[in-house]
């Protein structure tokens, strides 16, 4: 079964990492699924029963995302919100549709990775700032898995930076 990869960047024609990584995504067709919320919904009014049915047709999700103010797009906050609804993702009998997918996280991020540790600038790692999406994974009892960082975006724009990100990138995306 085909991964879903999810991608919340709200200005995808000027980034450099998250739109190379859906470029080389669309290389394998038969594996991945991009969808695009920013491009999908340009006035964030979200259908919700299309993201519903969606999400039931994978058994894999990938939300990948630029982290910026230490979290992801007001537009992702804004699906998981409305998307995971009562009734569907938890709460009820018919509800849990979640339930035993694999879901993670690809995340970009402009800070090194040393800023995000205990003993660093923000003095938080990364894994403990994502924590409320492994939370609300759980709740709606999904797999959780450990998600796939590529820090240093401030400090390395190089084109063989941005290529040494891709087979790490898929090897990931190999492993859920």
């Amino acid at each position: 079964m085909k991964t879903l990869i999810i991608v919340t960047h709200p200005n995808i024609k000027s980034s450099l990492i998250n739109k190379r990584w859906i470029e080389e995504l669309n290389k394998y067709p038969e594996k991945y699924v991009i969808h695009q919320l920013y491009e999908a919904y340009p006035n964030e009014q979200i259908d919700i029963l299309a993201e519903q049915k969606l999400v039931e047709q994978h058994d894999k999700i990938v939300f990948q995302f630029p982290f910026y103010w230490f979290n992801c797009s007001p537009l992702l906050k804004k699906w998981l919100d409305e998307v995971l609804t009562y009734g569907w993702a938890y709460g009820s009998k018919s509800g849990f549709k979640v339930s035993g997918k694999k879901v993670a996280l690809a995340i970009s991020l402009g800070l090194d990775k040393h800023e995000l540790h205990p003993s660093g600038t923000y003095k938080y790692t990364l894994e403990e700032l994502t924590r409320p999406f492994e939370l609300s994974f759980q709740y709606v009892k999904a797999d959780y898995k450990p998600l796939f960082a590529y820090y240093g975006m401030e400090n390395n724009v190089s084109k063989e930076w941005i290529e040494r990100s891709i087979p790490l990138y898929l090897d990931f995306l190999d492993s859920l």
